[in-house]
């Protein structure tokens, strides 16, 4: 019987979490919530629905130290650095390559390595369904959270009718999908709202090697390609260092999704966060009076709806006469910025000192 892998994609860079974060340790390698990084908290939320010898991570070469600090009880070869930066498509059809050397035959979950999710239980159920789902199906499986606003900062899948999957028993039923769609602005979110069928995609992504090979190879030969270099290859470090940097840089979504013959979509019944800015960090700290958020004691006279993080929790923090702001501070640095800017922190990184981004 087939196995099950999940590919951990924990690359990236932490440009709107400065100063906290940095090229070298981005978000999903910070402890943002308790004390544990949302790597470890990925892996974590795998026990008991993959072992972890099945579990792979794709990094990059500058974040590689840190993550196989962090992933320290994973078998040291399950940690891979890209050779060059690409987009997710190139990364997945590593990952599958990697995961079809092991097994031609396995069931591949592709997990983002920075979203917060607590409730593990109702994760198992729906990751279980899908794996049940594409296991038995030539279908691509996403899974997709239900909206609860308008956001133009997500793209977003057209869910149809329910998916008729015969012998199997789902807790969780999936509907075809009828279309992917790009972040939307914000008139066209407030319409995906109103009609009720679409989901915000989670970048999770489900399917048995066979069936992503075939669909690589209808639709981006180039990656289809990639992925029967690394299975057959008798030294894959060397084909990876070879090939990858030569792959053309394009979203698994473009690659693949966008085009495949049949993806299907689970829509999650688990909490779902992808702590995208400050903003987002600011729901899971103490609640101050006034909107005040904080890691750290807090005294303030006259402030208002602002947000205080400190990597020493037990530094003492006085705020008198200010709104409106995101007071940040490390050991090297300190950002101040406006609340209602928070994407705008990642322009920062090109103004700052090479040693501090």
């Amino acid at each position: 019987m087939a196995e099950t892998y999940a590919l951990i994609l924990a690359g990236g860079s932490g440009t709107r979490f400065w100063p906290l974060s940095r090229d070298s340790r981005p978000k999903q390698l910070l402890n943002l919530f308790g004390d544990t990084t949302l790597l470890n908290q990925t892996i974590d939320r795998l026990q008991g629905l993959i072992p972890k010898q099945n579990i792979l991570i794709l990094t990059n070469k500058l974040q590689e130290e840190a993550v196989r600090e962090v992933a320290s009880d994973l078998p040291p070869e399950n940690i891979f650095a890209e050779p060059a930066k690409r987009d997710t498509g190139p990364a997945v059809a590593l990952g599958a390559g990697l995961i079809a050397a092991r097994d031609p035959e396995a069931t591949m979950v592709v997990l983002p390595a920075d979203q917060l999710i607590q409730d593990v239980g109702e994760f198992h159920k729906v990751i279980s369904d899908a794996i049940e789902t594409a296991a038995n199906t030539d279908a691509l499986v996403t899974i997709g959270i239900k909206p609860t606003w308008a956001c133009p900062s997500f793209g977003y899948v057209e869910r149809g009718k329910k998916a008729t999957i015969a012998g199997l028993e789902l807790t969780n039923t999936p509907h075809e999908v009828v279309k992917f769609r790009e972040k939307p602005n914000p008139q066209l979110a407030e319409q995906f709202l109103r009609q009720g069928n679409f989901a915000w995609n989670a970048g999770m992504f489900i399917w048995s090697i066979p069936t992503v090979i075939n669909e690589l190879t209808r639709h981006t030969p180039q990656l289809s390609k990639f992925v029967s270099e690394i299975r057959n290859s008798s030294d894959i470090q060397a084909t990876v260092d070879a090939q990858f940097p030569e792959l053309d840089s394009i979203s698994i979504d473009y690659a693949l999704m966008e085009n495949a013959s049949r993806v299907l979509n689970i829509e999650a019944t688990f909490d779902w966060d992808d702590v995208g800015s400050w903003i987002s960090v600011s729901k899971y700290l103490e609640q101050a009076k006034d909107n005040n958020t904080t890691n750290s004691p807090l005294v303030k006279i006259d402030s208002q709806n602002n947000i205080v993080f400190t990597k020493s929790k037990d530094t003492q923090v006085a705020l008198l006469g200010v709104d409106d702001l995101i007071i940040v501070q490390t050991d090297d640095a300190i950002l101040v910025a406006n609340r209602h800017q928070a994407d705008d922190i990642k322009k920062l990184i090109d103004e700052l000192p090479r040693e501090l981004r």
